[in-house]
């Protein structure tokens, strides 16, 4: 009888992380934050028909970085617990803490049971009935169940910390305009331009109205970007709202460090040669820098 191999839980769990976090940093990033009327997400995104930004219910917003099929699941599942949930007491009962929670218990369930866990970050918004936006929430759920509870702005997916670092945070809610266009510049970063097409943009905006999820269309996204800087281009410019902290050093590749590692090694290797091999003179120079005299023959040994 064959015995199994024995793994430690804790390798096992660390095995698990590293696999989804692989995952969920091949994606386009996205932001989350507040703004002086409600909530914003801005997206990196360049099709047209798969939505990473979608509605759950009147005052809640879903979003998802990772695997397209994967968090689009979780949101259909979530659509359906808000129907659900509102059919059976009040709308008014729905709300994105008891979503978050429920999001929370399931990836935590797939995390720990299942053999692959799910390859995804989700962002649950809602905006509340307060106009000064004390009501308003984001929370942030990690792919083994983790649950944050973000203030003001929120970064998920692909590069994380250089994306996070370049927001900065906002000392008071922005106007959208400002805001969209330091989440775009954030996105884009120093070496790209980030137009209109190539973003998903939506808000829950306060008002009269029930329902107070809209998606901005390019023309409407383009004209908030000229009003919040006239010209324009994406470069980024550090805004009022962000705070002066130095920018960190761009973190190098993997590739360049395995590359700069083996020249190091090389060179380690060429100094130790050198050492111990040391280079010997040449039949007509000797040792103290005098010429050898030649036989007459020409040949040495002869």
């Amino acid at each position: 009888m064959n015995m199994p191999f024995y793994v430690a839980p804790e390798q096992v769990m660390k095995d698990r992380a590293d696999y989804a976090r692989k995952g969920i940093a091949r994606g386009r990033s996205l932001v989350g934050f507040r703004f002086d009327n409600g909530v914003a997400i801005c997206a990196e995104n360049t099709s047209s028909t798969l939505r990473k930004v979608s509605e759950i219910y009147d005052r809640i917003a879903f979003a998802g970085v990772g695997k397209y099929n994967e968090f689009d699941q979780l949101r259909i599942a979530g659509v359906r617990h808000a129907d659900m949930k509102g059919y059976s007491f009040s709308r008014e009962d729905v709300d994105a803490r008891s979503l978050a929670n429920q999001y929370a218990q399931s990836l935590g369930q797939i995390f720990t049971h299942e053999m692959k866990p799910m390859e995804v970050e989700i962002l649950v918004a809602e905006i509340g009935h307060a106009d000064d936006g004390s009501g308003d929430q984001l929370f942030h759920i990690l792919y083994d169940g983790t649950v944050i509870d973000e203030d003001m702005s929120v970064v998920l997916g692909g590069e994380t910390e250089a994306i996070a670092d370049r927001l900065g945070t906002f000392e008071q809610p922005p106007t959208i305009a400002d805001g969209l266009r330091q989440a775009v510049t954030a996105l884009a970063g120093p070496e790209r331009t980030l137009k209109a097409d190539a973003l998903e943009v939506a808000v829950l905006e306060r008002g009269d109205h029930r329902r107070t999820f809209r998606r901005l269309d390019d023309p409407e996204i383009t004209e908030l970007l000229a009003d919040a800087q006239p010209g324009w281009r994406g470069h980024p410019t550090r805004s009022a709202t962000s705070t002066n902290r130095r920018r960190r050093p761009r973190p190098w590749s993997r590739m360049t460090l395995s590359w700069r590692r083996a020249a190091t090694d090389l060179r380690n290797r060429e100094r130790i040669r050198r050492h111990l091999y040391p280079a010997r003179p040449t039949p007509t120079e000797s040792r103290r820098g005098r010429p050898i005299p030649l036989p007459s023959g020409g040949v040495m040994g002869s």
